[in-house]
């Protein structure tokens, strides 16, 4: 048998990896609110990654942005600090590291830093905050594990 490095399915490695995968078509903006990217059903996950992707250029004014969790009972939860996107190009990435208090990243170089922890998410919404009314879309992914039988995650 010869040996080689190539796997059959790389979707069971991914998945060992980085979770299941839910991904968002591309969206406008949300307009100085709040809106949701995924919805969290059936019981808690944990974020093992997510992903966006500028898909058309962001308007060149201050716009900071954030991903939050927004829970079906309770209080809304940052899971990042905000990050100004003014101006992002087409092929910038985003993501956070799993940190509320760290800075959501961001790069225009065509490659993003990962995230480093998981966060634990309540059923509910995971939203995008931005802080100004800028023209430009984003696309998204998110990585997670449930951690409650059943709990599952749609695009919203």
């Amino acid at each position: 048998m010869a040996i080689t490095n190539r796997m059959p399915n790389g979707q069971v490695l991914r998945n060992l990896l980085f979770g299941l995968a839910v991904e968002r078509s591309t969206a406008a903006l949300p307009q100085t609110t709040q809106s949701a990217l995924f919805n969290v059903v059936g019981g808690r996950i944990a974020v093992l990654g997510i992903v966006g992707e500028v898909t058309t250029v962001i308007q060149t004014q201050a716009n900071n942005t954030k991903i939050v969790a927004n829970p079906t009972t309770g209080t809304d939860a940052d899971l990042c600090a905000v990050l100004d996107i003014t101006a992002d190009e087409v092929g910038t990435l985003y993501s956070i590291s799993g940190l509320a208090s760290d800075a959501m990243r961001g790069t225009t170089a065509g490659s993003v830093a990962g995230q480093d922890r998981p966060a634990i998410v309540a059923a509910g919404t995971i939203d995008l905050s931005c802080a100004a009314s800028n023209t430009g879309s984003v696309k998204w992914a998110i990585f997670y594990v449930p951690l409650d039988d059943g709990a599952y995650v749609t695009a919203a």
